[in-house]
């Protein structure tokens, strides 16, 4: 990998058509990897290496593996086989005088490039020929005095594209290292180089690219891991300082008297981990800035009544202190009834008010059904902002919190796209906070106050991965499920297998139960069912003709969808046929059979919050994943069927699909991260987390000269995301 002398000024901007050896047609196709200039080259790092050092010896070959033998070129043959296809034959005789073959196809022009008497390096995997040990078309690395100026015993493997070759790539990462890797400044200050052990960058970007051993490729690995997360939690930081400083939050007071009040509403006693989490939920509100807490638990473990707590908690809390008479009134208030008496003028003390934003109508309407229940007789008013909502209607609702009248908003995207203006917003609760994603959850924050944030989500994740997505956020873990909770049955049902777990689901309904049938898509489906509802119908005239069906998807108007699971919920109907809007939050604890048809299109994840559904009761829930083939390997139906634990299954998953759309971050923009990965660089994660808070304390907002680099960098990567570009 050459390169020509280079009379370009050198600059990471240079484009690289312009570095020699690179030239128009080359950089045509680099394009298409989203390289274009000489930094995008530097940045492009390998997926994977491949020896090269030469140093295997023939006798120790083995079939199919990765070797790579040197050696001096002894014979150069061509010739057309009998299937008219040119051959080329280069053998290689080893230092111990073995000899083995490099065999080309169609490629004759590959024959001008040997002679005998050359020093090579071949690297591929050999195979036993009929005259010994042969490499069909392998790597070549020339051992001549040029070649070896920039040689590497490893050789880079790169994420290509359709049309672009590792040579294309090689050749342009190299002219980009001659042009500019001197050049490029260094983010990490000396003596964080010096502590954490860091090679500088030029020497980690030659290494990282063109690598002189395997500890070398470890070593410019670790750097750029290491740079690459310690940068997003400073961004993390940076955003969260900007949030506390943007505006006060008001205090929220829960003292001993307040949390019997509230905790008596509820028709259950809190477990453990919930009494936990709402002492730390307390201790935030109670602060005058601004709550950002991350609330993850497993399906069913009560995250909603937390929720409910701290809004219960914020609507209970005037916003100005009401007079002594009214103070005395309402400590007297009902177990768990906020302050709603009267002040000596005859109005209501205003108080916080509290919203709660739901990824679907569904749910928000579920929610909303819930707080009506819960909060009966209490003098807290609820209402439903969702699109579906007349405009008269509308107009009612939201004049009704721009009044401060209404105490808590339960809505969809619609409290933010609706034009919801609140009097006094306290607190807003994001459930399921990825299907909004990561940036979403300031929408919310309007008036003088900031408000506290509480978001949720059901899709658990690793703690050093939660660290690292959600940085700027405190993190409580529900990791207990109600008493009286049991795993789901869960099965895998084959083709073959199909007509007696029918049999086994009837039995089932006849015996009272009430069930779900999953389909994947209101679209084509991998058993050559037209759309859900001709599996509807194939249920209602087949398996399930003796019940009573109901049919839901994403299609349906809000209203027809709400109808429908009224009637599921009241008993009204024994099967509720569905696609994956039932995934979040509906809860029938009547219903406790599932059957998840062509499981194998859904992810592991949503496989897992499907099957919550059916763990809302005592009674234990019976969950069959059916699979299109009964042969072929399935693995995440397999983990799926193997654990009911969200946190194992949420490892598995990532290390199935990688993490790259964890808990939203592709949705909202983020850039994805070049070198590090959230579940291998786990303890990385946690020393860069480490190390931002340390420097935090001595120089915050990158304040001290020292990280003027460092901070241009985060700025530059993740400012447009974290709404940056204001800091400073």
């Amino acid at each position: 990998m050459e390169a020509l002398p280079n009379t370009a000024e050198p600059s990471l901007t240079t484009r690289l058509e312009r570095l020699p050896g690179v030239g128009t047609a080359r950089a045509e196709r680099l394009a298409k990897l989203g390289l274009m200039t000489v930094r995008d080259a530097l940045m492009h790092f390998p997926r994977d290496y491949k020896d090269f050092s030469g140093a295997h010896a023939i006798a120790d070959l083995v079939e199919g593996e990765h070797a790579s033998v040197a050696g001096l070129v002894t014979d150069v043959a061509s010739r057309t086989t009998f299937q008219g296809r040119a051959m080329l034959t280069v053998t290689i005789e080893a230092a111990a005088g073995d000899r083995v073959k490099a065999i080309w196809f169609n490629m004759p022009f590959m024959a001008k490039r040997f002679e005998p008497g050359m020093r090579v390096v071949i690297a591929g995997q050999p195979r036993r020929g009929r005259q010994g040990w042969e490499f069909a078309h392998p790597e070549v690395r020339w051992l001549t005095a040029d070649e070896q100026a920039h040689a590497s015993e490893w050789l880079a493997i790169y994420p290509l594209a359709e049309g672009v070759q590792q040579s294309h790539v090689r050749l342009a990462v190299q002219a980009a290292l001659d042009h500019a890797a001197t050049i490029v400044p260094e983010a990490l200050p000396p003596e964080t180089l010096a502590e954490k052990h860091l090679l500088p960058i030029d020497e980690a970007l030659r290494q990282i690219h063109c690598p002189a051993s395997a500890e070398m490729i470890t070593a410019a690995h670790r750097r750029f891991v290491y740079q690459e997360l310690l940068m997003l939690q400073l961004a993390l930081r940076m955003h969260r300082g900007q949030q506390k400083r943007a505006h006060a939050a008001p205090a929220i007071a829960v003292d001993a008297r307040l949390d019997a009040r509230i905790r008596a509403r509820f028709p259950f006693e809190f477990t453990a981990a919930q009494r936990k989490v709402c002492g730390e939920i307390a201790t935030d509100l109670a602060r005058s800035e601004p709550m950002n807490r991350l609330l993850q638990g497993d399906v069913g473990s009560g995250k909603t009544a937390v929720a409910t707590y701290a809004m219960l908690a914020a609507v209970a809390t005037p916003v100005k202190p009401a007079s002594v008479a009214g103070e005395a009134a309402a400590a007297e208030a009902a177990p768990g009834e906020p302050a709603t008496v009267e002040s000596a003028s005859g109005a209501r003390p205003a108080r916080y008010q509290a919203a709660i934003m739901a990824p679907t109508e569904l749910l928000a309407r579920q929610h909303f059904a819930g707080l009506e229940r819960l909060l009966a007789g209490s003098g807290v008013e609820v209402q439903l902002l969702v699109g579906g909502q007349t405009a008269k209607q509308r107009e009612k609702i939201l004049g009704r919190i721009a009044a401060g009248q209404t105490d808590i908003v339960v809505g969809t995207q619609a409290l933010v796209c609706g034009g919801a203006r609140f009097r006094q917003l306290g607190l807003v609760v994001i459930d399921e906070q990825h299907r909004f994603g990561v940036l979403q959850r300031a929408v919310l924050q309007q008036g003088e106050a900031e408000p506290h944030t509480l978001v949720m989500t059901a899709t658990p994740i690793p703690r050093t991965i939660a660290h690292a997505v959600y940085g700027d956020l405190d993190i409580s873990v529900l990791d207990g499920q109600p008493p009286g909770r049991q795993p789901v049955a869960t099965y895998r049902v084959t083709p073959a297998e199909l007509d007696r777990w029918w049999e086994f689901f009837r039995g089932k309904l006849t015996a009272g139960r009430q069930g779900y049938v999953v389909v994947p898509s209101v679209e084509e489906s991998k058993r050559d069912l037209a759309s859900i509802s001709s599996a509807f119908e194939e249920l209602a005239n087949g398996p399930l003709e003796a019940f009573r069906l109901g049919l839901v998807h994403g299609r349906l108007k809000p209203v027809a969808k709400a109808g429908i699971m009224e009637d599921f919920r009241a008993g009204r109907l024994d099967v509720l046929v569905a696609t994956s809007v039932i995934e979040v939050g509906i809860d029938v604890p009547a219903a406790t059979l599932m059957t998840i048809l062509d499981a194998e299109s859904f992810g592991l994840a949503q496989l897992h919050q499907l099957r919550g559904r059916v763990a809302r009761g005592p009674t234990r829930g019976i969950c069959g994943a059916v699979t299109g083939s009964g042969d072929e390997p399935h693995p995440r139906v397999d983990a799926f069927v193997a654990s009911c634990d969200g946190f194992d299954l949420a490892e598995q998953d990532l290390r199935l699909r990688g993490p790259g759309d964890l808990v939203g971050t592709r949705q909202s923009g983020a850039p994805p991260l070049y070198l590090a990965d959230l579940l291998r660089d786990g303890a990385v994660v946690a020393e860069a987390r480490r190390d931002a808070l340390a420097i935090f304390e001595t120089a915050p907002e990158l304040a001290d000269p020292k990280y003027d680099r460092l901070r241009k960098l985060v700025i530059d990567r993740w400012g447009e995301m974290l709404g940056l570009g204001q800091v400073g």
